[in-house]
């Protein structure tokens, strides 16, 4: 008897101990869901944002601004290039999509078909700088030199005013805006690039490899001008105009290009509120401390 009444206790013991930890599985999974689920569904406590390196510096300035002084808000912002950006948005990954080039209709196309209304946002504008080396004399070309040099027909620095050198060409890979906005402008969108261009990934690393060769030229947003480079005047056939802020706020640098947030449909929460944020008064202020230029005073 007393040896059932042991097996009896046990078996009531195992059963308890059952019950509880059932009870706290239960409770544990559904805390976690309903404090999740409240965030996600607002849609104002996390976004992403992704896309152009152009954009890049000044999306993280703001960004930072902006989360001083909303702590509740999380801002993620990565680069990766325009087209990474556009085809993150295509597919419904991010919140907001950089791009320094407008979509072209395919791109929209395909995200209509997914079920995404792209919309633009201009939210400041840049002046596309062509850079040499400090070393090298050449401090001006013509839109037919540089695309002469681009497309493979020019091939020596003395065939624009330079040493005799062959010229080291740098480009942008083609899914940067940047890169798409060059061959529309500069070489026309029917031309393609030369075959030993080499491809850079961001604005930093077109830098660096033009600051690096003394025989190198590249194209760069005029946020990434510094002393490691030099900035060429540009001569689209009205005369030689530098890469300076003062032209490019008059409207008198050939360069000149707007720089875009696009979003799926018209933004709310904290989307529209970022993006209303960096065209503001304070938001202003970023992108002149950036280096680029407010929408406003361009347009």
């Amino acid at each position: 008897m007393v040896e059932r009444s042991k097996i009896l206790s046990i078996a009531l013991t195992l059963v308890m101990v059952l019950a509880l930890f059932t009870a706290g599985c239960v409770s544990n999974d559904e805390e976690p869901t309903e404090s999740s689920g409240d965030k996600d569904s607002t849609g104002a406590e996390e976004i992403n944002v992704k896309g152009s390196t152009t954009v890049l510096p000044l999306a993280q300035a703001a960004a930072e601004t902006y989360m001083e002084k909303h702590p509740e808000a999380s801002i993620s912002i990565s680069g990766g290039g325009s087209g990474t950006g556009i085809a993150a948005l295509i597919d419904g990954d991010v919140d907001i999509a950089m791009a320094s080039r407008k979509m072209k209709d395919s791109e929209t196309e395909e995200a209509e078909a997914n079920g995404i209304d792209p919309v633009e946002h201009v939210i400041a504008w840049d002046g596309l700088t062509v850079v040499v080396n400090p070393e090298n004399p050449v401090d001006q070309l013509t839109y037919d030199q540089i695309k002469g040099i681009y497309d493979g027909s020019i091939s020596n620095w003395a065939d624009v005013g330079g040493p005799d050198k062959e010229i080291v060409v740098i480009n942008r890979d083609s899914s940067s805006g940047t890169y798409g906005y060059f061959q529309e402008e500069v070489l026309g969108e029917d031309n393609e690039f030369r075959e030993d261009a080499i491809a850079q990934s961001s604005n930093g690393a077109v830098v660096q490899a033009v600051s690096q060769n003394d025989a190198a030229i590249g194209y760069i947003g005029f946020a990434y001008l510094n002393e490691n480079v030099k900035g060429v005047d540009v001569n689209k056939g009205n005369g030689m105009v530098a890469p300076t802020s003062e032209n490019i706020l008059a409207g008198d640098y050939p360069l000149a290009r707007p720089l875009h947030f696009y979003t799926d449909g018209q933004p709310t929460g904290l989307a529209a509120d970022f993006t209303e944020f960096i065209l503001s008064e304070e938001g202003t202020e970023i992108v002149y401390e950036v280096g680029y230029f407010p929408v406003k005073t361009v347009e």
